[in-house]
């Protein structure tokens, strides 16, 4: 089996994109145009476009956020809606990497957008309904290429009159640039992952849903044709949707009965103080929650379907200083793959009780995937979230020095969990990080150079203990832990972003 994953991001030259901005100007009116190679038959592509999901994977986690997806795909009639920055607003804040911020910490307006034109194969349109412009319509033309598919994105804007001028325009075509620069890599990335994999269409319910990785997993599952069902903890509102309360042990076995498959993402976040009420939300949801779907899913077994569960996991099952020893002695740190086993601390008890209650599914024929995810990275939760707007403020700096950070980018674990649910080859544990793990000293250096900041003030060890206790300093702050990427590859799966630098430049918009 081939590499899955679209590798390197392309580069933005002449072969793969380019770009003019801002081309016409008739008073308040301008006219932004993207263009972009695809290596893919134009019908495809199209019919990407029309699939669930397509929005949540297109819109960038520094350009705002998707509040709501299409209510029918691109059909006329259909209406989404994002939150984005006001027009202009890093231009007004002085300096872009505003935009930057969290999501909780950016000012955020609502924008509803309503599709207006469809000709199927060939273009369809949509247009600003209320929102921060005084108009806007995004016009999508598809046309056939010796090599592919042209896709040429035309946006025609005006600005309120108050922000008419060159430095709000400037502003607005830089934001324009960063965010279908992105939106070409994810679409190319994405169609190389499905053409890769071409399963047939498969059914799935996928827990944790609504989360950082869920939300990514279900719309890279729907944009390559499958269906996808979220499990929810209220009554279920149609037929995209099964109820289920871990907490009550409450889920009916004829609801995952015509589901090939169950990604299980939900848990009580792994993060704050590590109070004894902390800890038994930590360990319990895990315990329940997977517990219930292995039970659940072993109970259907008998029918003679082939199923699959993909169950999160972490590589804290490894401990958070599992290089005690070779540090001791001054031996060089090997990178820790699926057989060593599993540390003393109390994350590490954790992932060992989350995996174990898989069992019961294991045991019934279901194959079963322990996705031992390394430390995710978006500006839309998580590490980088509590990293970038001390950075922004010039005071960022190395969490410790040579400890070992293995990461991962939030397309590659969206994309793990999706290869595993559509690879029969995987199965038991594997590792979900890059290839090319850092130091924390690396971390800040790269993260520094992609801002543009500063990243020499080193956080002060009392920081996360009072943030995190002593214990939750030690195992979630100050983990020290060189993962290998080496099984995951050796299945086929080809990374999208493989080294630290292209990651961070791909998710910040740089």
């Amino acid at each position: 089996m081939r590499g899955v994953g679209a590798g390197p991001a392309p580069s933005l030259g002449a072969q793969s994109v380019w770009l003019s901005a801002c081309a016409w100007q008739t008073f308040a009116m301008a006219t932004f145009e993207y263009r972009t190679v695809l290596p893919h038959r134009r019908n495809g592509v199209f019919d990407w476009f029309s699939r669930p999901g397509a929005l949540v994977r297109l819109w960038p986690p520094f350009g705002g956020s998707v509040r709501s997806e299409p209510s029918d795909g691109i059909a006329i009639g259909s209406e989404s809606v994002v939150g984005v920055g006001p027009p202009g607003w890093p231009g007004l804040a002085g300096a872009a990497a505003a935009s930057l911020l969290p999501s909780q910490l950016r000012p955020e307006l609502s924008w509803r957008a309503r599709h207006t034109q469809l000709d199927p194969g060939h273009s369809f349109s949509d247009v600003m309904v209320t929102g921060p412009m005084s108009s806007w319509r995004h016009h999508h033309v598809f046309s056939d290429d010796p090599g592919g598919t042209i896709m040429r994105d035309m946006v025609d804007y005006e600005l309120p009159a108050i922000l008419n001028n060159r430095v709000f325009k400037r502003s607005v075509e830089s934001e324009l640039a960063r965010i279908f620069a992105y939106r070409a890599q994810q679409l190319r990335a994405d169609l190389d992952f499905h053409e890769a994999t071409q399963a047939a269409p498969l059914t799935v319910a996928v827990t944790g849903a609504s989360g950082l990785i869920g939300r990514q997993v279900c719309a890279l599952l729907g944009g390559g044709g499958h269906r996808v069902i979220r499990m929810v903890r209220r009554p279920a509102r149609n037929a995209a949707e099964i109820s289920w309360d871990p907490d009550k042990g409450v889920l009916d076995p004829d609801d995952l009965a015509a589901c090939d498959a169950v990604v299980h993402l939900a848990g009580h976040p792994i993060g704050g103080r590590f109070t004894a009420r902390n800890r038994e939300e930590i360990m319990g949801s895990r315990r329940r929650g997977t517990a219930l779907v292995a039970r659940t899913l072993a109970k259907i077994a008998s029918d003679g379907r082939q199923r699959t569960l993909v169950s999160a996991s972490a590589i804290g099952y490894y401990g958070a200083q599992p290089h005690e020893q070779e540090r001791a002695v001054g031996k060089p740190i090997c990178p820790l793959d699926e057989d060593v086993p599993s540390g003393s601390d109390f994350l590490a008890g954790v992932v060992r009780v989350w995996e174990e209650q898989c069992r019961p599914a294991a045991e019934a024929g279901v194959r079963v995937v322990n996705v031992r995810t390394g430390l995710v990275l978006s500006p839309a939760g998580g590490l980088l979230t509590r990293f970038l707007p001390l950075y922004l403020a010039g005071v960022g700096g190395p969490l410790g020095s040579g400890q070992w950070q293995s990461w991962i980018g939030i397309d590659d674990i969206a994309s793990i969990h999706a290869f595993s649910v559509l690879n029969d080859g995987v199965e038991g544990a594997i590792n979900a990080v890059a290839p090319e793990p850092v130091t924390a000293r690396e971390f800040a250096t790269t993260l520094g150079r992609v801002l543009h900041r500063p990243a020499a003030v080193p956080v002060p060890s009392i920081g996360p203990k009072l943030l995190l206790g002593s214990d939750g300093a030690r195992e979630l702050a100050e983990a020290d832990q060189r993962v290998s990427a080496a099984r995951l590859e050796g299945l086929g799966y080809g990374f999208r972003h493989r080294d630290l630098e292209s990651q961070l430049r791909h998710v910040l918009g740089r």
